[in-house]
């Protein structure tokens, strides 16, 4: 008898753990011009060598790769990120360099990455661990615009794969045009960009109403702005009767006054994070809640100013160096099933 009471318990415990509840975490970082020291003569990285101004030596280089594995390994103290989405980024060789990172090398991390026509070289990219997520397909959507066909920006990048074996996810990684001239007068591109991203979510969507979809990035614009909740149609809005609708995870986090970066004293929610409704309306599999959303906003990564106030702490302003880690926080959150 005790012996079947055994078995039987035995059994119990692998149901109970085969149902266990399984968070992972997804994060987005601008990195604030991870570069190489190598000069290409293709783009304009001359600063960002030795001889340059910057005066950009392999210890700097270093440095940066150290500040930003610390960052991206403490997101979560429990286990790293699952999916990093990244950009500011040179090329494939600076990304090889950080998931070598001696605080990222055990998340065991693949690499896609955009080579888009920024003049300055900068790309997007996503990290993924390869025991959580199957890449099957990727694509970039290159930012054509007809009336100005010497304009140059950086492309989006779409990754679909599978996510813990279970489900399929197509995820964004983004960084629109920054608001250079003027927030009013550079908005016309970003409304562009974010036109194109809704061209491809709505495709995505026609062929699959409950496709999971993951949309992340530097949009230089806060999820109040028109790219962002007029024309990419991403809101706040709770109700998650219609799977197709898109959730700006960090909207009501900048409705409170918080955000990813700090210009002249003002916090602007630049780095957003958005789902679709099929995501927070799933309760069966993968998915997330719409407080989910949030900013990694340690001290040990920020800048003190007069006024008191912490501050994402910076590699550069300007030419002079100050060895921070980037001027963006990360954004995150988490999925579970």
């Amino acid at each position: 008898m005790k012996k079947i009471l055994f078995v039987f318990t035995v059994a119990l415990l692998a149901v109970s753990c085969s149902q266990e509840k399984k968070e992972y975490t997804l994060a987005f970082y601008n990195v604030e011009n991870l570069f190489d020291t190598i000069n290409d003569p293709n783009t304009w990285d001359d600063d960002f060598t030795p001889e340059g101004k910057l005066e950009y030596s392999s210890k700097r280089y270093e440095n940066k790769l150290l500040h930003l594995s610390e960052v991206l390994s403490s997101i979560n103290k429990k286990e790293l990120p699952a999916i990093i989405g990244l950009c500011e980024i040179e090329n494939r060789s600076v990304l090889e360099d950080l998931i070598s990172q001696k605080k990222l090398k055990k998340g065991d991390y693949s690499i896609v990455q955009t080579d888009s026509p920024d003049g300055r070289g900068i790309d997007c990219a996503l990290l993924y661990q390869k025991s959580t997520f199957k890449a099957l397909s990727q694509n970039f959507i290159g930012i054509h615009i007809p009336t100005e066909p010497n304009y140059k920006t950086r492309d989006i990048l779409h990754v679909k794969g599978v996510f813990a074996a279970k489900d399929t996810l197509d995820i964004f990684v983004n960084h629109w045009p920054s608001r250079r001239g003027g927030m009013k007068e550079s908005e016309k591109y970003r409304v562009f960009v974010a036109t194109q991203l809704k061209k491809a979510v709505d495709q995505i969507q026609k062929k699959n109403l409950n496709a999971n979809i993951i949309i992340m990035g530097d949009f230089n614009d806060e999820p109040t702005n028109k790219s962002a909740e007029e024309i990419l149609c991403a809101t706040n809005n709770k109700d998650t009767s219609k799977p197709e609708a898109l959730y700006n995870l960090m909207y009501d986090l900048k409705m409170q006054g918080k955000g990813s970066y700090n210009y002249r004293g003002n916090w602007n929610m630049l780095d957003n994070i958005i789902v679709s409704n099929s995501l927070l309306s799933n309760t069966n599999g993968l998915h997330t809640n719409h407080q989910n959303g949030k900013i990694f906003t340690e001290k040990w990564i920020c800048y003190q100013n007069e006024d008191g106030t912490y501050v994402p702490s910076r590699s550069y302003s300007g030419p002079k160096y100050y060895g921070g880690y980037s001027d963006h926080f990360p954004v995150y959150f988490q999925l579970g099933y």
